[in-house]
């Protein structure tokens, strides 16, 4: 099960079905016009832990991806990332995806060469 649309450009839902802990989330963010990121669909892995929602959740990107906020490594959100490094019990996945979407259109980002 999906939630999003796509005039939002983003959607998430549980890895699998029977996860009544509500743990683990995939989440897809299609990449804004006009930007290095046109044109592209980024897959992201949304752990949340026993913590959660006083604690953010891990975020990672399966697809690959170069933006500020990410460590080219893992691909997992860096701590320091306004959102993650600000957290509020009350943010949702559905905002985090949104706000990781619009960093992409940000001027420190939407420029930025991306991996084929």
């Amino acid at each position: 099960g999906q939630k999003g649309d796509a005039t939002s450009g983003v959607s998430w839902g549980l890895e699998r079905g029977d996860d009544i802990m509500l743990t683990e989330w995939n989440g897809t963010i299609f990449g804004p016009l006009g930007t290095a990121y046109d044109n592209r669909i980024y897959s992201l892995s949304i752990i949340c832990g026993p913590s959660y929602p006083d604690t953010p959740p891990e975020v990672k990107f399966n697809t690959q991806i170069n933006m500020n906020c990410i460590d080219q490594g893992t691909g997992k959100l860096k701590s320091s990332w306004s959102m993650l490094s600000g957290w509020n019990r009350n943010y949702t996945i559905e905002k985090i995806l949104q706000h990781l979407r619009s960093e992409m259109s940000s001027s420190a980002n939407k420029k930025l060469p991306q991996p084929p």
